[in-house]
């Protein structure tokens, strides 16, 4: 039985969630950094960035009918709102808002905004960029939904060694199992993991994770749940995911430090 709150889709009411959850944590900001169809778009960020902790990117619902880890993300950031202060963040909790509402992929405009990120014809993605600019994150992650998987999936875009996917697949998959196919999207795939090089002319309109790879994070993570898997388990693997890459960071040696 589902159980998440009604306001899953509504998105003054995912404002208001997470102003309150800024509000318990004086390192954290909620800014308004663009509009879209009448939307504001926020940004939730650290109110001082400093060089010698780890930066993370987070980002949901650039695609309207994937509220999984709209949700996954605001219910994991409250359970660890006493720990962001430590860390730089910068996190997009909502890019496609007329979507998440109307249950739709595409913005208001038709525009499938993960194809669009080398182009600066969409004000709210030349926006998105300029607060990314000059911003540089340990890791990224962007969380997504398909209604073709048959069980979850990862894209880990080859950069940096050693890898991460196999052992982060491992970690939720007591979750939802990956998706067992061979072959996802035309990409060769094993258990569940999708790993690849990329280059700037491999598609001509760019997903929010290659201008990542390019210009900002070591290293970029897209993870797909599986729409036609009930909404609860969904949540709860992007919750898990997401925990499972933050103590990757953590583990890692050199880096690992507080804000002062």
């Amino acid at each position: 039985m589902e159980t998440l709150p009604d306001q899953v889709r509504d998105y003054c009411q995912l404002l208001q969630r997470w102003q309150g959850l800024v509000a318990k944590n004086p390192f954290l900001q909620l800014s308004i950094f663009g509009e879209a169809e009448g939307y504001p778009l926020a940004a939730v960020e650290s109110q001082r960035w400093v060089d010698a902790v780890p930066s993370i990117y987070l980002s949901a619902g650039i695609h309207g009918d994937e509220p999984a880890g709209v949700e996954g993300l605001l219910q994991w950031a409250s359970e660890e709102i006493g720990a962001l202060g430590d860390w730089n963040w910068q996190i997009f909790p909502c890019l496609n808002p007329w979507g998440l509402e109307r249950n739709i992929r595409c913005d208001g405009g038709g525009h499938d905004l993960n194809r669009c990120f080398n182009s600066r014809r969409i004000p709210q993605i030349k926006a998105q960029l300029t607060l990314m600019k000059g911003r540089h994150y340990d890791l990224a992650v962007c969380l997504h939904e398909d209604y073709d998987a048959r069980g979850f999936y990862l894209y880990e875009i080859a950069s940096q060694r050693p890898y991460w996917g196999e052992s982060l697949c491992s970690d939720v998959a007591m979750v939802i199992p990956p998706d067992s196919r061979l072959s996802i999207d035309g990409h060769k795939a094993r258990e569940g993991l999708i790993r690849r090089r990329i280059s700037p002319d491999l598609l001509k309109g760019h997903p929010e994770a290659f201008v990542l790879h390019f210009h900002h994070a070591k290293r970029t993570f897209t993870l797909e749940t599986p729409s036609e898997e009930g909404l609860c388990r969904r949540v709860l693997l992007h919750k898990k995911f997401l925990s499972a890459a933050v103590k990757k960071i953590k583990s890692q040696s050199g880096i690992l430090g507080k804000r002062r």
